[in-house]
């Protein structure tokens, strides 16, 4: 790609020291335009002095957007409808929040008449993998520059250094910053690096930003309802909430039962095996409790069907394929099998645990208590069918085990 053919790029900016070097490195080696784009999808910090940065720096097309109910409306809910999990334990809360934030790149791209977006992501890392695919699905055409995949400022010293001549501000916080690489959004929040570069040691208590150690947690348990329409929380103990906040109430009870923490080494796209941390205590619930809803309102096959699914619709998530047809594909199928998951789960959080203790549905309950009865059924179950039934199962094992 040609610099020169750049005239204006869409920069995803935190505002923080990186993207920050990064808008001001595009203006030098492209000579474009910058916009700028801040998504608050519930990261828990103000992103207001982004733009406060972005007006310091002479930026004129600026981006400051509340993407957090969309974020849990279009992209967490549907994802947990599948009840997903990557590698057994990851609940995906980093990589169901880029294909929304590149969706947003795309389309301030085309109301700004940019030719190009950039991101701050490394070339060791899945971001870049899933914030590109799914610009170029939105966008076949799009331009997408990774200064960190161009640049020669390869450590945080040199990145201060640039930021010292060009005249960009940089906050230290001495003595509060954490030495950890952090992500966050209303999914979870994540952490890499220092002594979690070494996957035996155990990581520190004072890491954790949202959870108290389930053994700090209440002696008592507490007891919560979560109703459900077509698979999505729809209210928590009888109050009614949009998705966001079932997300941040959930999250709230979670982080003080103890309840969300992980530690674990997947493997990322790019190649490589990652040790992370994560906390993510609505999504535990979340999870927990959808399944519960569906063990009660979905078909048996169906339900094994979903979990065969799963795996792979988890698999495309964490490597960026949110906007393939795949994906689509599948969603559909997953949105449908919901249509029958009404109802209300009661769950009992306590230290770090998340304990199914009911479910009902009025509407679309598949069991029936006179067939499951260990008592008299009064017919409605004969039990010397389960003698032919058993036969025809046994018949080719039967079969083998006399040519043993």
């Amino acid at each position: 790609m040609s610099k020169k053919s750049v005239k204006k790029v869409v920069l995803a900016y935190s505002g923080g020291l990186d993207t920050s070097v990064i808008l001001k490195w595009l203006e030098d080696e492209y000579q474009c335009e910058v916009v700028t784009f801040t998504a608050d999808v519930g990261q828990g910090e103000e992103v207001e002095p982004a733009r406060e940065k972005a007006k310091l720096y002479g930026i004129k097309e600026i981006y400051v957007e509340d993407l957090r109910e969309e974020f849990v409306r279009d992209f967490v809910f549907p994802m947990f409808r599948a009840n997903t999990i990557y590698e057994g334990e990851y609940l995906l809360g980093t990589s169901i929040a880029r294909p929304l934030i590149a969706k947003r790149l795309i389309e301030i791209a085309r109301e700004t008449g940019a030719d190009a977006i950039a991101h701050g992501s490394t070339g060791k890392g899945n971001d870049q993998v899933r914030f590109e695919l799914g610009a170029y699905a939105l966008n076949p055409d799009i331009k997408i520059i990774a200064p960190w995949r161009e640049w020669d400022l390869t450590s945080r010293a040199s990145l201060m250094e640039y930021a010292e001549k060009a005249g960009i501000s940089v906050e230290l916080k001495r003595g509060t910053k954490s030495p950890y690489s952090m992500d966050a959004n209303l999914l979870h929040i994540s952490y890499e690096g220092d002594v979690l570069e070494d996957p035996w040691n155990e990581a520190e208590d004072d890491m954790w930003r949202w959870s108290v150690s389930p053994e700090e947690a209440p002696d008592k348990a507490q007891y919560i309802v979560l109703s459900y329409v077509k698979g999505d929380i729809v209210a928590i103990d009888g109050e009614e909430m949009s998705p966001a906040t079932v997300l941040e109430t959930l999250n709230k009870l979670g982080g003080q039962h103890g309840i969300g923490r992980s530690d674990i080494v997947e493997n990322r796209y790019v190649g490589m095996k990652s040790r992370g941390c994560y906390e993510t205590p609505g999504g535990t619930i979340m999870l927990k409790g959808h399944r519960a809803m569906e063990s009660l309102t979905l078909d048996r096959e169906a339900a094994h069907l979903k979990d065969e699914l799963m795996p792979r619709y988890a698999t495309m998530i964490y490597n960026g394929y949110w906007w393939s047809p795949e994906r689509e594909m599948m969603q559909k199928l997953i949105d449908e099998s919901q249509k029958t998951v009404n109802g209300d789960v009661r769950l009992k959080l306590y230290k770090g645990n998340v304990i199914v203790v009911g479910r009902r549905s009025e509407t679309d309950s598949l069991f029936d208590e006179s067939i499951a009865t260990f008592e008299d059924d009064a017919g409605a179950y004969d039990q010397k069918d389960a003698e032919g039934f058993i036969k025809l199962n046994a018949l080719r094992l039967r079969i083998a085990g006399k040519k043993k």
